[in-house]
């Protein structure tokens, strides 16, 4: 951190600011504008959004004047706009990654298929893409991501989600040579499976939010693709479909999420879980060492009595860590996470009864929810993705509660993230075969 912020205020003092490209400007969004228009090096200088008022009144927020905002949906008015020192409002986000004057971009819609279509459009014109949908990775990310390191891009998820936040605690318990056991995040609200947006309506609008994104929260979607995220970079696997997400609070961690052999929950060694209780808004990781020394000296250090213990970070900061993964990416060519392995599948499952010729109205929705399975597992099931199910049409009755399969519904062939798993199933097929 202190070398990236000596790069930074050497670039402020020279007024060289990384320019950004921001897809998506809502609650998460503008925060990150009036954040890194505070910050030294670094300016989220472009903004895409349907609704384009929405990325001209965050402009406004921090001191632009109308003369200063360019509102446009031609590239060469954009690249003109920045170069005189203006910002620039568009509707279109393919737009973004042909501005010349951007270094990076920051996705951050929670659409796998806006996302899929705005990284793959990036590491063609040879941009930076730092995710802040970690939806998009679980379903194609293993493809996007050895694309962009043959193109010589950065592909990564982004800091202050709990996969980049929890990330970090495991390296550190890594380089020490402890054996982490549980990789786990706190959720601050009780899993409803089955909610819809309207049941969420009402909190959404008090907390500005849209009510199919805090409906993913409350379903527990957003938790399974969070710690999907993590399998995949780390190879951790969940215990049990679903995790266990158990009620346990920080100080019991350590004495609850470990294996059953040592009176825990779990019968794997090496797991993702989260935890309902007085967890939220952090994340942790449990470890254990075998070396009696190291035992006495973290009983010292006041880690407790062993044989397991707990890292605790009690907070994530969502998109205010964002630019941390835009400067490492820019200035040194380092991802935060990625997914490096397929260990994880979130798979659809049916929010109720499902009848030929319904089209799935996707993540969030009435429709289905999200859960996490290991991939082999979802493999056998031949589980869709969820990543994956928006506008697929029923084919076959589904049940409340029942996964969906490639069986019961026809794809809607003309997405672009369906196109891009079809790709990255193929390729990792093809890799199976060549190991096997």
């Amino acid at each position: 951190m202190y070398r990236l912020l000596q790069e930074l205020e050497k670039r402020e003092a020279e007024k060289r600011h990384i320019q950004v490209g921001l897809v998506g400007c809502g609650q998460m969004g503008s925060g990150m504008v009036n954040l890194t228009y505070k910050m030294p090096g670094l300016r989220i200088t472009a903004i895409a959004d349907l609704e384009v008022e929405r990325g001209v009144k965050a402009f406004k927020e921090v001191g632009y004047g109308d003369e200063d905002i360019v509102v446009t949906e031609r590239v060469q008015e954009a690249q003109e706009a920045l170069e005189k020192g203006r910002v620039v409002v568009t509707p279109v986000s393919l737009l973004l990654p042909k501005i010349a004057a951007l270094s990076a971009l920051v996705e951050a819609t929670g659409s796998p298929e806006v996302g899929a279509q705005v990284a793959w459009e990036s590491i063609l014109n040879g941009k930076n893409i730092v995710m802040l949908n970690v939806e998009t990775d679980v379903t194609v990310g293993w493809l996007l991501k050895r694309v962009a390191d043959k193109a010589g891009v950065v592909y990564t998820v982004s800091a202050g989600d709990e996969p980049g936040a929890v990330i970090d605690l495991y390296r550190f318990a890594r380089v020490l040579g402890f054996q982490v056991v549980c990789i786990g995040k706190g959720k601050n609200n009780p899993v409803d499976f089955f909610a819809t947006p309207d049941m969420c309506r009402e909190e959404a609008l008090h907390k500005g939010m849209n009510p199919k994104m805090l409906c993913a929260f409350v379903d527990g979607t957003k938790t399974m693709v969070e710690m999907a995220e993590v399998s995949n970079a780390t190879g951790a696997l969940p215990d049990i479909p679903g995790m266990h997400g158990a009620k346990v609070d920080v100080p019991e961690l350590a004495k609850v999420y470990i294996p059953k052999k040592d009176g825990g929950l779990f019968e794997k060694d090496f797991v993702v879980d989260y935890s309902t209780g007085k967890v939220a808004p952090g994340v942790f990781v449990v470890f254990t060492t075998d070396v009696p020394h190291l035992r006495q000296d973290l009983k010292f250090y006041a880690m407790g009595d062993g044989p397991y213990y707990t890292l605790y970070r009690p907070y994530h900061l969502c998109s205010f860590e964002t630019p941390i993964s835009v400067a490492k990416a820019c200035l040194f060519g380092e991802p935060t996470i990625n997914s490096v392995s397929l260990n994880s599948e979130v798979v659809a499952v049916a929010k109720r009864d499902l009848a030929p010729g319904n089209i799935i109205d996707g993540i969030g929705g009435f429709d289905v929810f999200g859960k996490i399975y290991a991939f082999a597992e979802a493999r056998v099931k031949q589980a869709v993705p969820i990543g994956i199910v928006q506008k697929a049409k029923v084919l076959r009755p589904v049940r409340k509660g029942e996964v969906l399969t490639y069986q019961d519904v026809e794809l809607d062939e003309s997405s672009f993230v369906v196109q891009l798993r079809k790709i990255q199933d193929i390729l990792v097929a093809q890799e199976e075969r060549i190991r096997v």
